[in-house]
């Protein structure tokens, strides 16, 4: 009697289970941001011979924002990453105004940032893709190397992830940091973190180098897209998944791209909503459900590029 009790009350849990709506589970269950450098809107928006595949494939299908704003238009590409990351570039022991490597001085001992609250979460997973990282950057690929930089690498800046000093070796950073040439596998193996961050090589970044291959930079970066960017959407799309395409500069006053993808995403739609890095790790805590940190407070999130019911 108790045994086919035990059965019975097991059936209907299962049922339960098995019934319980989709909005009742996590609207948004992986979260990828792709990094891409220098250009304003008005440079990708509507330049349909520079940005092919944004234009024809991406924007017509998904949202973007008018109004993403640069908060450190004086600043380069680093302390903008670490926006990207924390919210801010200014930390009690370091200010990020430069673009050098991390080091004992250019690192913080913060724990004040994004994959910190996921660690702390306990179910938060996280991951980062590096392009053309290789043996001479070491796992923690702390050292540029062309053409990989360590300045559009957010989480080597800080100790508690790459160490005090910053060291090649060290376990945590290497557990949590790929070669972006593992992404397809991963994918295939569906072996994906919740939070992956992705950032492309200096000639596919959209920022250029002479030591890239001739021709221009905004058009190599939307090739690189055009070729990476589909199986990402389409795995994303199967596993509740979102990718955001951010810039780290916008060129003094100018307003900046930024680009939504996912099923939950509001389908060839714009809006003026006022929108900056911070509003990045905001959202990413609010899919994540992470603490809000005080430098992200006042910021506005990404919720209404979303459809109802699509987010957090």
């Amino acid at each position: 009697m108790i045994k086919k009790l035990v059965v019975l009350i097991a059936a209907f849990a299962h049922a339960v289970f098995a019934a319980q709506p989709a909005d009742a589970r996590p609207a948004i269950e992986h979260a990828f941001v792709i990094a891409m450098e220098n250009a304003t809107a008005a440079q990708i928006y509507g330049n349909g011979a520079g940005a092919p595949y944004i234009n024809n494939s991406i924007i017509p299908k998904y949202a973007h924002a008018r109004n993403f704003n640069d908060l450190l238009p004086a600043l380069p590409s680093e302390p903008h990453y670490l926006l990207m990351e924390a919210g801010t570039n200014v930390f009690r022991d370091t200010t990020f105004l430069s673009n050098a490597d991390p080091s004992t001085d250019n690192s913080t001992a913060s724990r004040k940032h994004l994959v910190t609250q996921m660690k702390k979460s306990g179910n938060v997973t996280w991951m980062t893709y590096q392009e053309d990282i290789n043996s001479d950057t070491g796992r923690c690929p702390i050292v540029s190397v062309f053409p990989y930089t360590a300045r559009h690498n957010p989480f080597v800046f800080f100790q508690d992830v790459s160490g005090d000093p910053p060291s090649k070796t060290n376990k945590y950073c290497m557990r949590h940091t790929k070669p972006y040439s593992k992404l397809k596998g991963d994918l295939a193996a569906d072996r994906i973190a919740n939070y992956v961050f992705i950032t492309p090589n200096l000639c596919n970044i959209m920022h250029g180098d002479p030591q890239c291959p001739a021709g221009d930079r905004i058009t190599a970066g939307d090739t690189w897209l055009s070729k990476n960017l589909p199986p990402i959407v389409r795995w994303a799309r199967r596993n509740a998944g979102v990718i955001f395409i951010v810039w780290d500069e916008g060129g003094g006053l100018f307003t900046m791209p930024f680009l939504a993808i996912g099923r939950g995403v509001r389908s060839n739609f714009s809006n003026d909503v006022p929108y900056d890095h911070r509003s990045l790790v905001k959202t990413i805590q609010v899919i994540f459900g992470l603490p809000i940190l005080p430098a992200v407070k006042g910021s506005n999130d990404f919720r209404k590029l979303f459809k109802r019911s699509a987010y957090p």
